[in-house]
């Protein structure tokens, strides 16, 4: 398969908070919340959803179509994604804009606090799909991540008016969606991914029950943090999936785009959802082990061996064969 990732590409400047937030929060001064809180370190690590999903599906070797923004500030980050098995080619590079900024602060608890600046970002709109499918020789299937509203509006009605399967993922951009935007978005995906709390968002805005939402969206993929993935298609028994033992949670930035990332690519190879799923969860554990999003190294044995003690030995031989 052939599959186009769209959305973000982004630095990201990490902080780590040492207490808890909730422990700076006074209940009845929520309405005029002021706080600064002092962090111990900085990492300005290479992000975006999009960027993101891309790096880790470069690492398994299915070769992703990345589909977003930048600014001329790109080069270096360009270089680094086409050395880790990334198709670079329609990313669309801003001649006025810097590329986009994510801001966030971890505390102690793994609660996050962040802001992101668009930038470069904005351009997204401008991008038409059927020139990357013209470059790469056809889409199978695009994953529509989160990005300038208006791309992602225009990549989900081209997608539609062409034929061509899509997935939905707002992940960061539902909050400032309206439910007719949501209904729009996720209208005739192939795939819908979100985590637990943002499926009930979705829920919440749409007016939509989860069957009602399964009636629109072929497969419904809620991510339940560690507690693995659900996996949901009408008239079809539900899938759940665990995850692998973690060897330490360092940072939770990334691993929802790392299980997208596992989960694109095991579909890329053909093998089925549930094994699809486990390799998305075992890419999200490799990255809540590590600072950073792209910070990981992927080793074909050591990820095997981890791969075999979750999932048993027929789930590994069937992987296997794909990794490069």
């Amino acid at each position: 398969m052939r599959i186009a990732v769209t959305g973000s590409i982004a630095t990201d400047h990490l902080m780590t908070f040492p207490g808890r937030f909730a422990d700076q929060l006074v209940a009845d001064q929520l309405h005029t919340v002021s706080l600064s809180f002092l962090v111990d370190n900085l990492d300005v690590r290479r992000g975006g959803v999009a960027a993101n999903i891309c790096f880790g599906m470069g690492q398994l070797g299915t070769r992703p179509v990345l589909v977003g923004a930048a600014g001329s500030d790109f080069d270096e980050y360009r270089a680094w994604l086409d050395r880790h098995g990334v198709d670079t080619g329609s990313v669309r590079i801003s001649e006025v804009l810097h590329t986009a900024r994510f801001v966030c602060t971890t505390d102690a608890d793994h609660n996050q606090i962040g802001s992101f600046y668009t930038g470069a970002m904005s351009e997204a709109r401008l991008i038409e799909l059927k020139a990357v499918a013209d470059r790469v020789g056809g889409l199978d299937l695009v994953s529509i991540g989160a990005d300038d509203p208006e791309a992602m509006l225009r990549h989900t009605e081209e997608c539609r008016s062409r034929d061509i399967p899509f997935a939905a993922d707002f992940s960061q951009q539902i909050a400032r969606m309206d439910g007719d935007e949501i209904r729009t978005l996720l209208e005739g995906a192939t795939y819908l991914f979100s985590n637990e709390y943002e499926k009930g968002l979705i829920e919440s805005k749409t007016g939509w029950t989860d069957e009602e939402i399964l009636s629109r969206a072929g497969h419904r993929v809620t991510t339940l943090g560690s507690r693995g993935v659900r996996i949901e298609k009408a008239g079809e028994p539900v899938i759940e999936v665990g995850c692998p033992e973690e060897h330490a949670k360092v940072d939770p930035t990334g691993v929802g785009d790392a299980f997208r990332a596992g989960f694109l690519s095991g579909l890329s190879w053909g093998v089925g959802l549930e094994r699809a799923a486990q390799v998305g969860c075992m890419l999200a554990t490799l990255v809540i082990e590590t600072l950073g999003t792209q910070e990981y190294t992927l080793s074909r044995a050591p990820f095997m061996d981890r791969f075999t003690k979750a999932y048993g030995h027929e789930a590994a031989d069937e992987v296997l064969r794909h990794l490069p």
